[in-house]
This record gives structure tokens, C-alpha cells and sequence, in this order.
């Protein structure tokens, strides 16, 4: 079902559109209209399967923007769930002015929470414990409250939370709509579905049996800003004949393919906005071969049965688990050898761990590929194909050039094969002497460059505010990072030759405790 089909507010379908949807998951298809229509819901669905839209939109429909008082609580088991339900509830209100969601767990000072209560919240996404501190401060003001959801119950319920989870809902409103997600419904779910919801309506959306193919399964962490030099480097690496690129929305799909294309990569891409003869050319190109890349969304790659598929790339982490399944298994077919790598950023780890263990398979952590790693690669792949064309072709004609041109000059032979062969890579080939005329002696340990920060310790910046922020902005390991000398108004900080050009360029929009900083190479000592 398509979100259109729903008949929602305006605002929130545009908010979806803007976030590159293209239709409902099961279980927003199936629960959607039911919280709409204001009834009880119990919905058994594991992670992953796209529940915070299946009771955010019902949410955000119901909430009254001019009421400043709290109309809704979502209850979850962790911090790390709950800031991550709160971010995609307010991409979904990005149009609805007015509406404030704000995340409460503990580890947060309650101070800040209970400011930015006294502004005016609509929605709180909340850990039960920590729900229950500000209710027992009276920082919780319950009498408007028309919702709650109760999101990964079963889990709630493994942490400890129960008694909590039923004083909460004790002290709630009688009149409101109670929604209960859960991936599995243990007796004492039930128990508090029977005494807490009116005459629930039941979705079910029980995942089959996942099975992974036998597939070469990777990831690497990275850096949002990095994520396309990343899939660049692993595509010069690994260099498959035919690859598919999965992105989750419309517009990053096009993004990319403009990037890709612009960095000389043959590219096209596929997802729903695109015309049926559209869609007809690009996928004649990637079965002739003229495409190289398909760059596709889930909903837009059903249907491709390509058998040459070499690698897949996950470009973003799938929405759902039965996605990952579906994308990696365009790969390795036939009995051959497949490859899939999945780039995560932040706490989408969290989501590969539920990947994981929900298809029962093993994704290895790579480390992401230097420069130099990807010289290396494309050098032994030319000479692998000089040494075929050596015992393929007869060579006498183009020897009998190498010998006049020899005749002439004090170059030796093995001079002439390397400057060919640096001719052929570009500038790849000359990545070292590129970094020494870009970076020269900076006064760093060999093998290092050492950087300029104008930010120091009359800033009140620490030395780990200055490694977070390198190895936070750029995607390098910490362990790669050299000595930070910290002085009153700069700091130099070292980091590997293979990788300053990386740390330079991810760092020249970038903040330490909210300032504004310029980093250069450093002069030599």
C-alpha cells in the first residue's frame, strides 16, 4: 500500500515524500488506519520492520500543535531507542510547526529535560524509569495525554520494567488509545494488554525463517560526509564487472548516481518516480553491460534477475531485515562467488547487530581502504594484465619502439616500465609524491603530517575533545591518530600521511564544543 492511499494530513505526507519513501512497510500498511481511527492496537513486529511510522504518523495526526501541554507518550526499553524514535517522529513533523518531541532517559542531566518540559512538549519518547522520575517530581503533566505506545514491550519486560510500565499507565487518563508493539507476546504482555487496552485491535507481522545465501558479507564504519569516497575506493578494490548499490530513498538514489557518474564510475539509477521506459533503458544497460553500477531502491529492484551480479553494496543500512536478505541475494548466484558490504554510520550498528542475529548470519568489520591499498590494487591488476598480454600477443613490433627509444636515452628499462605504468594509473600512481608536494615537512614523525588548529586551551577544549573531533568527522581509527601538543590559542594534532588529506577535507565545516575552527598543514619546525 502506498502512504497516499491513507489519507493523512498533508504536511506529514510531505514530510514523507521529502524523506524518499516509497511505500508502507506491512506493518504501517496494516496498523496506520486502525490507530488513526482511534482504537486499542497490539502489533507484534520485531525491530526493524518500520513501527516508529506505523505510530508516529497516528501520533502526529491526533496531536494538536496550538496545545503546548503533553498529548502523547511513547514508552521505550533504551536511550539509544528512544533518541532514535524521537529523531525520526520529528523528520515526520518537519511541516507540522508547532510540535515539540523530545527524547527523556537516564545518563541525561533531568534538569535540561525538565526545562525544556516547562517550554512546551507534545510528544515525549521516554524510558520507563526515567518517565517515572519526572512523574514522581511532577515535571510530567498527564491530564491531556490522549496516547501511549508501548514500543519493544517484550523487551521493556526482560529489563525490568514492568512494575514501572503499569504505574505509568495507572496514572494515565482512562480515556485515551494505548498501541502495544512487541516481537513476541509472552503471558505477561498479554496480561497487561488485558488490563490496560479496550477491545485491541491485533496486527501481526511475524517474520518468515531468514536464511542468508552463502555470500562474502562485510562492513565498514564511517563517516556520513565519507560515505561516497568510501564506496569509491571499495569499487576501485574489488573493481566488479556488475554491481547493484542499494540506497533506502528516491532522492539519495539520484544523489549518488550524480556523484558516481561525476567521478567517471558508469552508473545509472531505479526507484519508483521513474517512468516505465526509463526504467526499461537502465535495466537493458546493466544487462548489456554499458551500466556497470545500478544504484536502486528496495521497492524499485523487484524484479531484477541479473545472474552476473558481483557484489552488492548497501549504501544504507536496509529499513528491514527481509530487505537485507533480498539485496545481498542478488549476488552470488549461479554457483558463484558473491560479495556484499554494508557502509553503517553511528547507531546504525545497533540496527547490523539486529541484521545479524534475526538472519542468523556473520558480517565481518573491515577496515576502510587507503588510498595507498587502492594503488596497490589497481598496480597488480595492470601488470596481472601486461603478463597475459605478454603470453597472448606477439609483442616484436612495440619491442622493436622500446629498443630505439632506449638507444636514445640513459633511462634503463625498468625506468621506462615504471613511468609507463605511472602514466597509465594517473595520479593515483604518484599518491606519496603527491602528499610530499602537497604537505612537505610539516615537523611531523616520518610517515605523518602534523596539522594546524587555531583552538586551544584558553577554549577550554581538551585534547579529547580535539581526537573526537578528528576521528568523529573524518571516519579514521583513533589508534591512527599521533601525538596532540595543546597550546593556550592552537593546537597541533598528527595524524597518518595516507590520510591528511582525508582529515583536512572532512574537517573544514567542522565544530569543537560549538566553535568554529580552521585546520591547515602545519609549517616545519
Amino acid at each position: 500500500m502506498n502512504f497516499e492511499e491513507m489519507c493523512f494530513d498533508p504536511r506529514i505526507m510531505r514530510a514523507i515524500t521529502e524523506m524518499g519513501f516509497e511505500q508502507a512497510s506491512p506493518i504501517q500498511a496494516q496498523s496506520i488506519p486502525i490507530a488513526m481511527e482511534g482504537r486499542d492496537m497490539i502489533g507484534q513486529a520485531q525491530t526493524g520492520t518500520g513501527k516508529t511510522a506505523a505510530f508516529g504518523i497516528p501520533l502526529l495526526q491526533r496531536v494538536d500543535p496550538h496545545n503546548r501541554k503533553l498529548q502523547a507518550i511513547v514508552l521505550c526499553p533504551t536511550r539509544e531507542l528512544a533518541i532514535q524514535t524521537a529523531g525520526e517522529i520529528r523528520r515526520l513533523a518537519k511541516f507540522l510547526h508547532g510540535i515539540k518531541v523530545l527524547p527523556i532517559y537516564g545518563g541525561q542531566e533531568i534538569s535540561k529535560q525538565i526545562r525544556s518540559l516547562k517550554g512546551g512538549v507534545q510528544i515525549i519518547i521516554g524510558t520507563p524509569g526515567r518517565v517515572m522520575d519526572h512523574m514522581r517530581r511532577h515535571t510530567l503533566k498527564l491530564e491531556e495525554v490522549g496516547a501511549v505506545v508501548l514500543d519493544e514491550a517484550d523487551e521493556m519486560l526482560n529489563m525490568g520494567f514492568r512494575d514501572d510500565i503499569e504505574m505509568i499507565l495507572k496514572k494515565l487518563p482512562e480515556e485515551r488509545q494505548t498501541l502495544l508493539f512487541s516481537a513476541t507476546m509472552p503471558k505477561p504482555i498479554m496480561e497487561i494488554a488485558r488490563n490496560y487496552l479496550q477491545d485491541p485491535e491485533i496486527v501481526k507481522v511475524v517474520k518468515k525463517e531468514l536464511t542468508v545465501p552463502k555470500i562474502e558479507q562485510y562492513y565498514y564504519e564511517v563517516n556520513p560526509r565519507r560515505k561516497n569516497e568510501v564506496l569509491s575506493r571499495l569499487l576501485d578494490i574489488y573493481d566488479p564487472e556488475l554491481s547493484l548499490v542499494f540506497c533506502n530513498t528516491k532522492r539519495k538514489v539520484d544523489e549518488l548516481v550524480a556523484d558516481l557518474k561525476g567521478r567517471g564510475y558508469f552508473a545509472e539509477g531505479l526507484h519508483g518516480d521513474m517512468k516505465q521506459s526509463q526504467r526499461d533503458r537502465v535495466m537493458n544497460g546493466f544487462r548489456n553491460g554499458r551500466t556497470d553500477i545500478l544504484v536502486a531502491t528496495d521497492v524499485a529492484a523487484r524484479g531484477i534477475d541479473v545472474d552476473d551480479v558481483e557484489a552488492v553494496f548497501n549504501y544504507d543500512v536496509p529499513q528491514d531485515d527481509e530487505y537485507y536478505v533480498h539485496r545481498i541475494g542478488r549476488t552470488g548466484r549461479a554457483g558463484r562467488t558473491g560479495r556484499a558490504f554494508t557502509l553503517v554510520v553511528g547507531r546504525e550498528i545497533y540496527k547490523l547487530k539486529d541484521i545479524q542475529r534475526y538472519c542468523k548470519t556473520k558480517i565481518k568489520r573491515q577496515q576502510i581502504p587507503s588510498m595507498d591499498d587502492v594503488t596497490e590494487i589497481k598496480v597488480g591488476k595492470l601488470l596481472e594484465q601486461a603478463g597475459d598480454l605478454i603470453e597472448r600477443n606477439r609483442l616484436d613490433q612495440t619491442m622493436d619502439l622500446i629498443e630505439e627509444y632506449l638507444d636514445t636515452t640513459e633511462h634503463s628499462t625498468l625506468e621506462l616500465a615504471a613511468a609507463l605504468l605511472q602514466l597509465q594509473m594517473g595520479e593515483d600512481g604518484n599518491s606519496a609524491a603527491q602528499d610530499e608536494i602537497e604537505f612537505g615537512d610539516t615537523g611531523a614523525e616520518p610517515g605523518m603530517v602534523r596539522l594546524f588548529i587555531n583552538i586551544g586551551k584558553k577554549q577550554r577544549i581538551k585534547i579529547g575533545d580535539i581526537l573526537g573531533a578528528v576521528v568523529g568527522e573524518s571516519g579514521i581509527g583513533g589508534n591512527l591518530v599521533g601525538a596532540i601538543d595543546m597550546y593556550d590559542n592552537f593546537t597541533f594534532v598528527e595524524v597518518p600521511r595516507e590520510h591528511a588529506a582525508q582529515v583536512l577535507d572532512a574537517m573544514k565545516h567542522a565544530k569543537i564544543k560549538g566553535k568554529s575552527i580552521n585546520v591547515e598543514p602545519a609549517k616545519g619546525k
